[in-house]
């Protein structure tokens, strides 16, 4: 079984409270974007992982693909399997890469051996991998809140729009994006302002990890600038990540502005 684990981006993420478990409560909006990995489950005599492409750190027993495979296997009669991942999203780009990689496993196992797991029950064995992790079961835009594991229906419109990911290849670690915020709450409605034509987002809707990892890392304001500059409607940081992406009103192409990064492109759905 071949399937293609998406990306996501983050439009707006106010970082609302600290918890007295050590995680934040974060208001965001989840969209899932093109950019996909490419992952192949196959039945096998014994279990095994491999990876291609992007380098990923730590080894296979650690991966969030096996981590998914070995939850599932407790609770089911489940055969060996060889699980085979491309890796082209970046990692610790705030795109959600291995979220959707662990959340594709799960769905592709219930397929695979015809399992019966219900969505929501999906998102129950996915929210113990990752905060982000379930929002990959049903894939779709939603407004998510508490440690970002949690999601209701949003009104934004803006499918049919280009989008431009532009990583720079710096890699953040959620430790590293934490340090130094202060986690207060918006003055501002998220959902309220994202009703609203994107042309009245910027300044807005907000990324709360840029005030500090902007002064840490000027190259990503100067990425952001730089989408403003050439026509985005509106351009962000996408989670705690390094990955900008701005929005524009029709196609554009824009690899020869941003030769030494990582690029994506491609229309919103």
């Amino acid at each position: 079984m071949l399937v293609f684990p998406n990306a996501k981006i983050n439009i707006g993420l106010n970082i609302v409270e600290k918890r007295p478990d050590g995680f934040h409560n974060i208001e965001s909006c989840f969209y899932p974007v093109g950019w996909s990995d490419a992952l192949e489950i196959t039945l096998a005599e014994t279990f095994s992982f491999h990876a291609d492409g992007i380098a990923i750190p730590g080894n296979a027993e650690d991966n969030l693909c096996t981590k998914a495979y070995q939850m599932l296997r407790r609770d089911f009669q489940l055969t060996p399997v060889k699980i085979h991942l491309l890796k082209t999203v970046p990692i610790g780009a705030g795109l959600g890469g291995g979220s959707a990689d662990a959340a594709f496993t799960i769905r592709a196992l219930n397929q695979l051996f015809e399992l019966n797991i219900s969505i929501a029950e999906q998102e129950h064995y996915a929210r113990q991998i990752g905060s982000d992790c379930a929002f990959f079961i049903r894939n779709k835009p939603v407004y998510c809140f508490e440690k970002g594991d949690q999601f209701d229906n949003i009104d934004v419109n803006i499918a049919g729009k280009w989008i431009v990911l532009v990583n720079p290849g710096i890699h953040i670690s959620t430790v590293d994006a934490y340090s130094g915020v202060v986690a207060k709450r918006s003055t501002e409605n998220l959902r309220t302002i994202l009703r609203e034509p994107i042309i009245e987002w910027r300044g807005r809707v907000r990324n709360d990890f840029e005030a500090t990892l902007f002064k840490k890392y000027p190259l990503l304001e100067e990425v952001k600038e730089k989408l403003y500059s050439l026509g985005a409607e509106y351009a962000a940081m996408s989670g705690s990540g390094s990955t900008l992406f701005g929005i524009f009103g029709g196609e554009q192409n824009l690899k020869q502005h941003f030769p030494d990064f990582r690029l994506w492109q491609g229309f919103l759905k």
